[in-house]
């Protein structure tokens, strides 16, 4: 005798080798022996054999139509034998039972199991909601597959094209669109974003990288919403000053100007700084702007202003024009010794604005060293340098930023490569020159002095401190070892950054007598010190990708020549033409410095990596300038003009084209 038996959810035949009655044992076609409950048995039958009842019963169940099934039975709770006695008219075969059995088993939608062998039909709702279900599946899962051989065959889905940042940055798994994706990916062999730019869905890699970092931390655009039209006091007195700024030819947000008048027994020397502060306050729609971005973004070719450019143009100090601001006099005598200083809230006169470009040529270390040519603003220039020197000494850290390079990059969008659209100078310019030194110590006096000045009136602000090589925030007036002072708080790029901002909101109380924006113990300032570091952190770090990847940009417009590169350590070395630091696996084991000859085998601007072999070691090329190979050495002024320490380097700022 055979028997047909469920087991682990599925249906199995057998032979009885001895019935126990409440079991029995049983040997399956595969010659496999079990113990089997009697309340597990199905269906016992002579004929066929156990090895033919199922492969027989499907192919009687293929003819056997579901939805008829479910019209002509009852609508009582049934077994399958006795449903297939009614169906069938006769006492069926157990081909014929085995064939309704397994039909009912497979339509769970038409039939609901209500124990082994026992089912009851779907009411007539609950069947129409599941077989509407089933249709969106079914179609669901076309539009899938639709989608995802549209990606291979390189042409974007309609329904992709709307999702394509949100599909790249922060897919959600639900989404057919995204399993479409998923999908391509998996057959395709590639990542998402590389099967979307070939799709283009991306005009180019730099959109993919761009795009990122505006999908986090500028989800509605880069746009300003409205906002309430700044109103600068119209009583400000006129200072009696010829004030002139010096800048990189694509700064526009000009934060500080410097003037020179001689006095009895020496100098006074005026540091002027933007002050948007004297337009707005806190608590205004523009604070809350500025509160939200928390400094400029900078990059390669563009940046993202922390103000809208109605409030720079209205604040800049810019040439031709009075202009709000804060003024710090430093009172010198003929040996350059500061002998006093006072702050002053007034307009300034700005006369000129210098450019880098047209200053050095005629203003550097040779020059100075040899008389050079006359040129205006060259008695001003050679006494402010006269005086950076002797700041410089009296902080203990002459000569900090001798030796390095600056690499300035510039993006002219206007062309397109194979790469996309712009192409890529990378240039090089040694820093530590006159105009780098005059810049930054200045800075460093109107930051340390405003700073000590504010924590001598008890009024709280934001310092910058370092203790232990480590830099860091703080309301505290803490030492900067790094510089030298006692105090430092940044108060120097208030069109730039936030913490500039709330300096000089403080700084405008003090000066004026009223309370300060931000009162001791303020648990606002502490919060807009925490989010601007986090902020102005990963801030640095997008400029640092965006510039590792015009990098690589540039190595492919060159065709990927070989390069010579210095050995920082182990196997990690930096270009020498511009600053691309890699590995390269192949190198021996060199001292740091070393210069070695690589060949660059690719470049992957998706991945932002690059892949080279050593070729040789080079010779020592002298005492030539080098990069900078520690994120803590100081690196360049907020206006990219010159050298202050604790400060990064913005790129070149040069706006893409619109849209």
């Amino acid at each position: 005798m055979n028997l047909l038996f469920e087991e682990d959810g599925a249906f199995k035949t057998g032979t009885i080798l001895t019935d126990n009655d409440a079991s029995l044992q049983v040997e399956t076609p595969h010659g496999k022996r079990l113990k089997l409950k009697s309340n597990h048995v199905l269906m016992r039958f002579a004929q066929p054999g156990a090895g033919e009842l199922l492969d027989r019963a499907e192919a009687e169940a293929e003819g056997l139509d579901t939805e008829f099934l479910w019209e002509v039975c009852g609508d009582d709770e049934f077994g399958f034998a006795e449903f297939a006695r009614e169906y069938f008219g006769h006492e069926p075969s157990p081909v014929e039972s085995a064939a309704v059995l397994l039909r009912l088993h497979a339509a769970p939608i038409y039939f609901h199991r209500k124990g082994r062998g026992r089912f009851r039909k779907a009411p007539a709702e609950i069947l129409q909601a599941a077989l509407a279900g089933l249709e969106k599946k079914r179609q669901q899962a076309a539009a899938v597959e639709r989608m995802r051989d549209e990606l291979l065959a390189g042409q974007l889905p309609e329904e992709l094209k709307p999702l394509v940042r949100q599909l790249l940055y922060k897919p959600d798994r639900n989404r057919l669109e995204t399993k479409a994706l998923e999908a391509a990916c998996a057959e395709g062999g590639k990542s998402a974003a590389r099967l979307l730019l070939d799709c283009g869905a991306l005009a180019s890699s730099h959109e993919l990288h761009f795009d990122r970092f505006l999908f986090e931390y500028f989800p509605a655009g880069t746009g300003f919403p409205a906002f309430e039209p700044p109103v600068a006091p119209a009583d400000l007195p006129l200072a009696a000053v010829r004030a002139f700024s010096i800048d990189d030819a694509a700064t526009t947000e000009i934060d500080d100007a410097f003037s020179v008048t001689p006095v009895d027994g020496g100098w006074r020397i005026g540091i002027h700084i933007a002050a948007p502060g004297l337009g707005f306050g806190r608590g205004s729609s523009l604070d809350a702007i500025a509160r939200e971005r928390l400094s400029t973004v900078y990059m390669p070719g563009n940046k993202i202003t922390m103000l809208p450019d109605a409030i720079v143009e209205s604040f800049t100090l810019a040439e031709g024009r009075d202009c709000p601001a804060l003024s710090l006099y430093l009172d010198v005598s003929r040996d350059l010794m500061v002998t006093g200083n006072h702050s002053r809230i007034e307009r300034v006169p700005v006369v000129a604005n210098l450019r880098h470009h047209d200053i050095e040529p005629v203003f550097n270390e040779t020059t100075l060293a040899e008389g050079g040519p006359d040129f205006p603003w060259k008695t001003e220039l050679t006494l402010l340098w006269e005086f950076a020197t002797v700041l410089e000494a009296g902080r203990g850290k002459p000569a900090a930023n001798q030796n390095l390079v600056d690499f300035n990059f510039s993006v002219d969008w206007s062309e397109t490569t194979a790469d996309g659209p712009g192409r890529i100078e990378i240039g090089r310019r040694s820093r530590g020159s006159p105009l780098d030194k005059l810049v930054a110590e200045l800075m460093i006096a109107a930051n340390s002095t405003w700073g000590k000045a504010l924590a001598d009136a008890g009024i709280p602000a934001l310092y910058r401190a370092q203790t232990g090589g480590k830099v860091r925030m703080t309301t505290a007036a803490a030492p900067h070892e790094g510089l030298g002072v006692d105090c430092y708080a940044w108060s120097s790029s208030p069109l730039r950054r936030y913490v500039d901002l709330v300096n000089q909101w403080q700084l405008i109380g003090w000066l004026s007598g009223t309370a300060p924006a931000f009162p001791p113990k303020s648990p606002e300032l502490i919060a807009a010190m925490r989010d601007f570091e986090l902020t102005y952190a990963a801030y640095a770090e997008f400029q640092r990708g965006m510039e590792r990847y015009w990098c690589l940009r540039w190595l492919r417009q060159q065709g990927h020549p070989a390069m010579s590169a210095r050995v920082l350590r182990e196997s990690l070395v930096r270009l020498e033409a511009i600053p691309l630091i890699f590995k390269v696996p192949s190198m021996p084991t060199l001292p740091p410095g070393t210069r070695v000859q690589l060949a660059i085998d690719s470049t992957d601007l998706i991945d932002v990596d690059v892949r080279a072999t050593y070729l040789e070691t080079l010779a020592p090329a002298g005492n030539e300038p080098i990069e900078e190979d520690d994120a803590d050495l100081p690196a360049a002024t907020d206006d990219a003009s010159a050298t202050a320490p604790d400060t990064p380097a913005p790129a070149a700022t040069e706006a893409p084209p619109a849209a």
